[in-house]
């Protein structure tokens, strides 16, 4: 063995829902705000880090949300959705977005033009994409849905929102 190899004894376990969680954990990855309007007009948006590139050519991504989750129901209706993907100093939005706070849009600022799939988080989002639903897929209690993204509005120049272990962390800054 060099200096730089550990050895790690396997112990395999039957697969359980506390298992899947615990080493998914252990996978880092970048936090966003799922967003649409309802057939009402009113803002929906959960917190989300199963988001994923797809493809170039489409432009396309994927996100999984959970089923029976008014934000998903309000994109099938509508058809369109933003990821606002949240940077280092969002981590008060992915929270409040990630409790179901029926007020949480009054909680932050945000703004919705025309064109846009849904509200875009104006201070906390470093990168929005405005998407279009192209394809559906449930699997479990989720269902991903993919989005070829039409337009891709970049907010602000700071490093991304970073989950993993159980915790927000913003990127390492070398």
């Amino acid at each position: 063995m060099t200096e730089h190899t550990v050895h790690v004894e396997a112990v395999a376990d039957r697969t359980t829902p506390d298992h899947f969680r615990a080493m998914m954990s252990g996978f880092p990855t970048g936090v966003g705000v799922v967003t649409t309007t309802g057939h009402d007009g009113a803002p929906r948006g959960m917190t989300c880090s199963s988001v994923c590139s797809v493809t170039l050519k489409p432009p396309t991504l994927l996100v999984c949300l959970r089923h029976g989750s008014p934000t998903l129901e309000a994109i099938l209706e509508r058809g369109t959705f933003a990821v606002n993907l949240l940077h280092e100093g969002a981590r008060g939005t992915a929270e409040l977005f990630a409790s179901g706070n029926p007020e949480r849009f009054h909680l932050v600022p945000w703004e919705q033009g025309a064109d846009s799939g849904g509200p875009h988080l104006v201070q906390d989002a470093h990168t929005v994409a405005d998407c279009d639903v192209s394809a559906l897929h449930r699997t479990g209690d989720h269902v991903t849905v993919f989005g070829e993204a039409r337009l891709i509005t970049q907010r602000h120049a700071l490093p991304p929102l970073l989950y993993g272990l159980r915790q927000f962390r913003s990127w390492s800054r070398l």
